[in-house]
């Protein structure tokens, strides 16, 4: 099993937040640190201070850790030309010594695209398959030979598909909760299917729902990793688990719906028991307030050391 701290910026985080973050996760044992892609937060109620980007964002950390793993969960094909985003994440793989993710998905928030000028088409899941085919073609085109390709929504003539990654093969993650095109991109693209944020009873069907397309592409189930995120709110009580839920505008009570990892270590410890029963891999906790630092550290040092790898 694998455990990544996954954070929501336009929340309301700057670069030196995320950066507090990252490095606890690094000096604390975490494999991975990851983040959204987002400009704006849902709502009316922007706060301070603004916007990151998510691959500016990880150039710095790829230069300000040395160990964990950095990706999106996940980057949205309105927000970069994949020629692109193929050149920015092997940069970045390359600033990192090789610990890039990338996670790539159709976008959702109408809202953001408007705020910033972005075009929103109605339709976005060919763009997706368009850019998961662009993306992972460039990086695997020989060296001194070059990419073409004729889509619907993207054209590239003879590009020289540099620069190269320093990974053989940089991880990609796809991910949600569609019954057959989704697993099917993953089955034909990725290297990571990534569940979303499934109740524990939603997880065989999904997985099934992957191991089908699988099966229709010709690829092996089982050399996709699985993944899964959930919001996390950790304590050592519940008086602990209640702050952390009232910064969020939130109650214990509410945040103990049956699916968000709620607890100390001894229950979320049961609940990853749970998720490795059932063959999820990697599971990344989502932590909402990246103010609270103390969470990174509770996680890490009391959490982490009893669960199961």
């Amino acid at each position: 099993m694998e455990y990544c701290i996954f954070v929501e910026p336009q929340l309301g985080a700057s670069y030196g937040d995320q950066l507090a973050f990252a490095q606890a996760a690094e000096r604390l044992g975490f494999d991975g640190f990851f983040r959204s892609d987002h400009y704006m937060r849902s709502g009316r109620d922007q706060r301070l201070p603004g916007p990151t980007d998510a691959w500016t964002t990880l150039a710095g950390l790829a230069r300000e850790t040395s160990r964990i793993r950095l990706g999106t969960l996940v980057s949205s094909v309105t927000f970069r030309h994949p020629g692109i985003l193929a050149v920015q994440v092997a940069q970045v793989d390359e600033m990192s010594s090789g610990r890039v993710e990338l996670g790539l998905g159709a976008g959702w928030m109408e809202q953001e695209h408007r705020a910033y000028g972005i075009p929103f088409p109605a339709k976005r899941f060919g763009i997706l398959e368009e850019q998961l085919a662009i993306v992972t073609g460039l990086w695997r085109t020989p060296v001194d030979e070059t990419f073409s390709f004729e889509g619907d929504h993207h054209r590239l003539e003879e590009s020289p598909a540099l620069p190269k990654p320093q990974q053989e093969r940089v991880p990609v993650i796809v991910g949600g909760r569609g019954p057959r095109r989704t697993p099917e991109l993953a089955a034909r693209y990725a290297t990571e299917f990534n569940l979303g944020f499934p109740a524990l009873e939603e997880i065989p069907q999904r997985l099934a729902n992957l191991r089908a397309a699988c099966a229709r592409v010709g690829r092996d189930h089982e050399s996709l990793k699985l993944s899964l995120a959930m919001s996390t709110f950790a304590g050592a009580d519940d008086a602990e688990i209640g702050r952390r839920a009232a910064k969020l505008d939130r109650t214990a009570r509410e945040v103990r719906d049956g699916v968000n990892i709620v607890g100390d270590a001894a229950e979320i410890g049961e609940r990853i028991a749970r998720y490795a029963e059932l063959g999820i891999q990697r599971v990344y906790f989502q932590l909402l307030d990246l103010q609270d630092l103390g969470h990174v550290e509770y996680l890490g040092a009391e959490v982490l050391p009893h669960l199961p790898r």
